[in-house]
């Protein structure tokens, strides 16, 4: 018999087989506008486990937004058979709407977690999302993109030794997945130190671009997951492909300045040595500069930069 307490999310409560919007207010405008986040809910009639998917934690990094508006407009969460799923398409409203990585101060919401309702606006709408939406569910998806022209091939980051967050990496099957420390103050450390919750990293393309490839993986991964945890009815379709399974990463870095041009993407394999791009002198006096790979392995993520200083990221490495 289904639990006929309600589920408590932010000021809104709601029982079994209810839906709807809950709005957590993220500060004001100089202009003296209220910004707010908009969460959506959609609970089952069956009780299951609640699964909370972000994106637009950097306001910049899109395809990780089209990825849940997909899926609320397909209606993917509305038909889940149990359980519980809240969705945030957008939480950097601030970014988002100056087509920008960070808030108005510069700082990151995704290095200021958990955050205090007293601190800077990263600090604030990040304490935000820990105290309304966080403690509240079982397993977190945040979708993200490379930044600033850092292109990501589609991939799942989790938690070095967090055996659930590795179930469900397998569960949403990307076509890699990344075994990664998450950076001090990011969503993914924060909420597995302090709540004990496991949280999934995505990455796919990059920031201020759609990318088709990444946008489709994310949300046939999201499907996957849902089917596994006993939430959705339809099985979706397997990829033939096995995830390639990352444990070590490393970055080659830019020798010197100039024009930039790649000759392998993300996506390839690439052996010890082998040429991968080339740096080139602007004025035509200097010879090129042949970038070959330190090592065999996957390249996980590029740099689209046409123009890059030295000691810039170009190709990232999975082994």
């Amino acid at each position: 018999m289904s639990d006929i307490t309600p589920l408590t999310v932010a000021d809104g409560e709601f029982y079994p087989g209810q839906s709807g919007l809950v709005e957590l207010v993220a500060g004001q405008l100089p202009s003296g506008n209220e910004v707010s986040i908009k969460a959506h809910v959609f609970r089952s009639f069956r009780d299951g486990p609640t699964l909370l998917f972000i994106a637009g934690v950097h306001g910049d990094e899109i395809n990780g937004v089209e990825i849940l508006r997909r899926a609320i407009r397909q209606k993917i969460f509305s038909n889940i058979i149990a359980g519980t799923v809240v969705a945030v398409p957008l939480l950097n409203v601030y970014g988002f709407n100056n087509f920008s990585r960070d808030v108005p101060d510069g700082k990151d919401v995704n290095r200021s977690f958990p955050g205090t309702a007293t601190g800077s606006l990263a600090s604030r709408i990040a304490a935000g999302l820990s105290k309304n939406l966080l403690a509240n569910c079982d397993l977190a998806v945040d979708f993200h993109t490379g930044g600033r022209g850092l292109f990501n091939y589609p991939q799942i980051r989790y938690s070095p030794g967090d055996l659930q967050a590795f179930e469900a990496a397998k569960q949403f099957n990307p076509p890699v997945m990344v075994a990664s420390k998450a950076p001090s103050k990011s969503l993914r450390r924060s909420a597995h130190k302090s709540l004990g919750l496991s949280v999934l990293t995505y990455e796919g393309g990059e920031n201020l671009r759609y990318d088709g490839h990444g946008i489709a993986e994310g949300l046939d991964g999201l499907r996957r997951l849902l089917y596994a945890r006993g939430m959705a009815k339809h099985q979706p379709e397997r990829p033939q492909r096995e995830p390639l399974t990352v444990s070590a990463s490393s970055w080659v870095r830019a020798s010197r300045a100039g024009l930039f041009q790649w000759s392998k993407r993300s996506g390839f394999a690439v052996r010890r040595g082998e040429p991968i791009g080339m740096i080139y002198d602007p004025h035509g006096i200097k010879p090129s500069k042949r970038i070959l790979s330190p090592r065999e392995g996957f390249i996980i993520g590029h740099n689209n930069a046409a123009v890059v200083s030295q000691g810039d990221a170009l190709f990232h490495i999975g082994y």
